[in-house]
């Protein structure tokens, strides 16, 4: 394309001038208007539609306040406790620096978590969106993963065990677990090699990947345009100037509400931040403030609440719960050969599965298999937009019993959650592995139960109610 400059009068703004002048050689305001002030957003949109702009602020605040961070923290094992200390006690305002960015772990958790909760409900990842739905599945492994590494960082008492109990769950992989824990951790035990390793990791590898996938996420989904609550395409109905009949321009309409969303967030933050940090133990555990020793294991061991649910995951996997998985394997192939449109080669490899899966059971313990539980029940977050089959996307226009099959999954999630910082205990032992059952149930029998009961008529226009 050859080189075009736009020809202003010279008597123009400077302003004018020098944005016509970046213009040609840099595409600003082509790319405000694709993705800000001529991307058409449905205009029923309600409030859980802030929580991904919201997202993206606590990604810049933790970016931020780690840099900050960074300026003053030692990647030593002799001396990262203490470097977060004189960041605490000495570094002007360095208190308010880390308290927001350890705050910011778990308000990014939170926003992430009702950003999905609203997917799950309007059938976000439904088609044309797979692709929005897996980027955001992977910028979710990732935040697990940053937020893990960079637990160990502060070098306390339950930032050092909880890295050495979860390295370690990778020896339970047959053949390769022990070399893979050792190359993990860089070391025999948990030491000054793997503070190093996963210090550059929380701070350089892994943000990059963050933010990639960040900005893939949002150009997938502004090619394929938001869904809304009513799950209707705003893109098939469209004006003689090609404008979506049902849509409004992101900017101004949904940056100004997205304005009342950061603020109402930023007061809550500031809350948290000024008033209770640690919630309670619950963001900033009370053993981390004792300095990591070797040769003191605390009572204890339980990783931060955001991982709690797939923790109690794991735990629920004991021998005795491996009959009952056998059961649950064995029920579902059959279901599958029974109840599925399967083609038959796809019904015989279901068969060799899952006789493979309750044949492993035999062979492997059950450490493994809970690993292995653990790692699915995050990664089978990917596999919705093909798991269900529901004639609809949104939650309105599907039978009304469905709304208690997600009511049910959300409480099964918070109360993994919940058992997961308990101490191990019988009752909350089979509370956990009733949850597991559920909790997987709820993907695995979707292509069936998503389908089933009477629908109510989709609208062609979006419901909108003016406010």
């Amino acid at each position: 394309m050859a080189f075009h400059e736009k020809q202003l009068p010279a008597d123009a703004p400077i302003a004018d001038k020098a944005l016509n002048w970046i213009d040609a050689r840099f595409p600003v305001t082509s790319t405000w208007k694709a993705h800000l002030s001529e991307y058409y957003a449905p205009k029923n949109f309600n409030f859980w539609y802030a929580f991904g702009s919201l997202a993206l602020l606590v990604l810049v605040i933790q970016i931020v306040t780690g840099i900050f961070l960074v300026m003053h923290y030692k990647p030593d094992a002799a001396l990262a406790f203490a470097s977060v200390e004189y960041i605490m006690r000495d570094v002007p305002w360095g208190w308010l620096v880390r308290y927001m960015h350890s705050t910011g772990a778990s308000a990014f958790f939170i926003v992430v978590y009702l950003h999905m909760v609203r997917g799950l409900l309007y059938g976000s990842y439904r088609k044309p969106r797979e692709l929005v739905w897996l980027f955001g599945v992977g910028i979710f492994l990732c935040l697990m993963g940053e937020a893990f590494m960079g637990y160990l960082l502060p070098w306390g008492q339950m930032s050092y065990w909880g890295a050495q109990v979860i390295v370690n769950l990778f020896g339970a992989i047959p053949f390769i677990g022990p070399d893979l824990s050792l190359w993990i951790r860089g070391d025999y035990v948990v030491s000054d090699a793997t503070l190093n390793r996963f210090f550059s990791f929380h701070v350089i590898a892994i943000p990059l990947v963050l933010i990639g996938l960040v900005v893939a996420h949002i150009i997938a989904l502004h090619e394929v345009g938001s869904n809304n609550p009513d799950g209707v395409e705003i893109k098939e109905k469209l004006d003689a100037k090609g404008v979506p009949l049902d849509g409004v321009p992101f900017h101004p309409y949904y940056s100004v509400h997205d304005v009342m969303a950061v603020a109402v967030f930023l007061i809550v933050f500031s809350a948290v931040v000024f008033f209770g940090p640690e919630m309670g133990g619950y963001f900033l555990e009370y053993n981390n403030f004792v300095p990591a020793d070797s040769l003191k294991t605390p009572p204890h061991i339980a990783p931060v609440w955001y991982f709690t649910p797939y923790y109690s995951i794991l735990r629920a996997v004991t021998s005795d719960f491996i009959v009952y998985l056998q059961v649950g394997v064995a029920a579902f192939v059959a279901l599958l050969w029974l109840k599925s449109s399967l083609n038959s080669m796809l019904k015989i490899a279901a068969l060799v599965i899952g006789l493979a899966i309750i044949g492993a059971m035999f062979v492997f313990d059950a450490k493994f298999f809970g690993v292995v539980l653990m790692g699915v029940s995050v990664v089978i977050l990917a596999g919705l937009p093909w798991l269900d089959h529901s004639k609809v996307k949104s939650i309105r226009y599907r039978p009304s019993w469905h709304k208690y099959i997600y009511i049910l999954f959300a409480i099964t999630f918070v109360v993994l959650g919940y058992l997961g910082v308990q101490p191990p205990s019988a009752i909350g032992g089979l509370v956990s592995k009733v949850c597991t059952f559920i909790y997987f149930g709820f993907f695995l029998l979707m292509p069936w139960w998503s389908a089933a009961g009477t629908f109510k008529p989709v609208p062609d226009r979006v419901v909108y109610h003016p406010h």
